[in-house]
């Protein structure tokens, strides 16, 4: 085979994966329609619309014609003349091949539909504080999830289901790692979190929960927005803010879209979640605009993703220096904020206590949350836990790694609308998405030691460049942790994360 036909087969298989990818951006926004403006009597409509679209995107994706393709490159002698970025593609399209042609249809669209109705009924037995409601159909989509994550431990080679259900979301981790990575953290927080306590020096957050209007608010994110770079206003927009009671992202590259959600007596929630949100906007807008649809061209682990969105929410979004620039904007566009000074609202926003609440936990306590999911997780892939059992066992582990009471299973077990959507494995993501972003912020100081002082005049251009070149633009040429390598010369470590927070809470605290 010549070059020339081994690049004609290539793009032959890059042209049926640009469908793929097309077909699932507008399952995206079709997800996005059904937490924004579907009404409430639509949902079993569109459970099937989307069972449908889930068995179109498996036929798809296991068409018999991309395994040929697939075995016609490799078996070629062009094959090593490939580049990096060509062998990638093709790496990760069989990557997906093998995974997808191993999963039955009928699976794949019971599992779609059964999310859905699952969704539905969590939002009622939310709203009715009532986990007795919401048990059936969890368990049902528990049980649809561990075949499908059965079915992918032998496919992925990963030691155990559950694993294979984290590597849908963080490649080539494996549970041994998250257990030794979060142990390391948590041993750090809880000494971190017993100064914290001990400091007398604690901040006053009445003036959090002042009531700012909503359209004031609306304003507010417009505002954060704007700042961050992310464009939701001009002609040329390629973002939108909406409203939905669990605030997510959600596109690709031209059209990427964010929610929140506004509480008149508690306006700094929304900031928050709109900070947190376009972290992740800016990642998807970001990626190399000539690998669209290509695999590459996807940002490469949901755990990098949170460390985009945890660096612009926590590291830039609740620092004194950002909001030295922002505070006149915030008092400008939430009128009643006039008297607040800048040093107080800098340390009540970084007020640590531990909560109930994962979304409202602070930066400090906020990985104890995701440690208790983790654990949970494992353990009822492992068949350690019962769905029953579930109300029971979080209260616990809230009381021993919190020191917080549940009083209902709303904001307990039920807070969340990850294990009604199937998304088990995703948790261990946002505080991997921590630790990666400790390594990153401690990179850029090397690398830019005058950021912060940009940042305190309303600059944020070289941390972005910055990212753009390390992370966006790298797209999913790596697996996470050899990404993580690459931006910031060290492996998987949770140190410079902890160093961050003692060094950041020492100073706040006085210790």
């Amino acid at each position: 085979m010549t070059t020339n036909n081994i690049n004609s087969v290539y793009n032959q298989l890059l042209a049926k994966t640009e469908d793929l990818m097309v077909l699932q951006t507008a399952e995206g926004i079709i997800h996005w329609d059904m937490e924004t403006m579907m009404p409430p009597g639509a949902v079993e409509q569109r459970s099937q619309q989307l069972s449908l679209l889930s068995r179109i995107h498996h036929k798809m994706s296991t068409d018999p014609e991309i395994g040929k393709l697939l075995s016609t490159i490799q078996a070629s002698p062009e094959y090593e003349a490939l580049g990096q970025a060509e062998k990638r593609n093709i790496y990760l399209i069989q990557k997906s091949y093998r995974e997808q042609t191993s999963l039955p249809e009928k699976l794949v669209a019971d599992l779609a539909k059964q999310e859905v109705i699952t969704v539905n009924v969590w939002k009622k037995a939310k709203a009715q504080k009532n986990f007795n409601l919401f048990k059936a159909d969890l368990q049902k989509l528990l049980d649809l999830s561990k075949q499908a994550a059965e079915i992918l431990m032998k496919v992925k080679e990963t030691k155990t289901s559950y694993e294979a259900a984290i590597d849908n979301f963080e490649p080539k981790m494996t549970g041994d790692q998250i257990t030794a990575t979060f142990s390391q953290l948590q041993q750090g927080l809880k000494q971190l979190i017993s100064k914290i306590q001990a400091s007398p020096n604690k901040p006053d957050v009445a003036i959090l929960y002042q009531p700012v209007p909503a359209e004031n608010q609306r304003q507010i994110a417009q505002l954060l927005t704007q700042t961050l770079g992310y464009d939701t206003t001009s002609p040329a927009a390629h973002g939108r803010i909406d409203e939905t009671e669990h605030p997510f992202t959600t596109g690709y590259y031209d059209d990427v879209r964010i929610t929140t959600h506004y509480h008149l007596n508690n306006y700094a929630s929304s900031i928050f979640s709109i900070l947190h949100e376009t972290g992740h906007a800016l990642y998807e807008q970001n990626l190399k605009p000539k690998w669209k649809y290509q695999p590459i061209g996807s940002t490469c682990s949901y755990g990098i993703h949170e460390s985009q969105s945890r660096l612009y929410e926590n590291v830039i979004g609740r620092s004194k220096e950002f909001w030295t620039s922002f505070m006149p904007k915030l008092k400008k566009a939430a009128p009643n904020l006039a008297n607040v000074e800048l040093d107080q609202f800098v340390h009540a926003i970084n007020k640590v206590e531990p909560s109930k609440i994962r979304i409202e936990a602070d930066e400090v306590t906020y990985n104890l949350h995701v440690i208790i999911r983790f654990e949970i997780e494992r353990d009822l892939f492992a068949d350690k836990i019962a769905v029953n059992e579930l109300p029971e066992v979080w209260n616990q582990k809230y009381a021993d790694y919190l020191g917080v009471k549940v009083e209902n299973d709303s904001e307990g077990v039920m807070q969340d609308t990850h294990w009604a959507s199937g998304l088990y494995g995703y948790f261990p993501s946002y505080t991997l998405g921590n630790i990666y972003s400790g390594q990153i912020t401690a990179t850029i100081t090397k690398d830019i030691p005058n950021w912060r002082n940009q940042l305190s005049q309303g600059k944020l251009k070289s941390v972005n460049d910055w990212l753009t070149k390390n992370i966006y633009c790298q797209g999913d040429l790596y697996d996470p942790e050899e990404l993580i390598k690459k931006a910031t010369q060290k492996n998987l470590d949770s140190k410079p994360y902890l160093q961050y927070l003692n060094e950041k809470y020492g100073n706040l605290y006085g210790f």
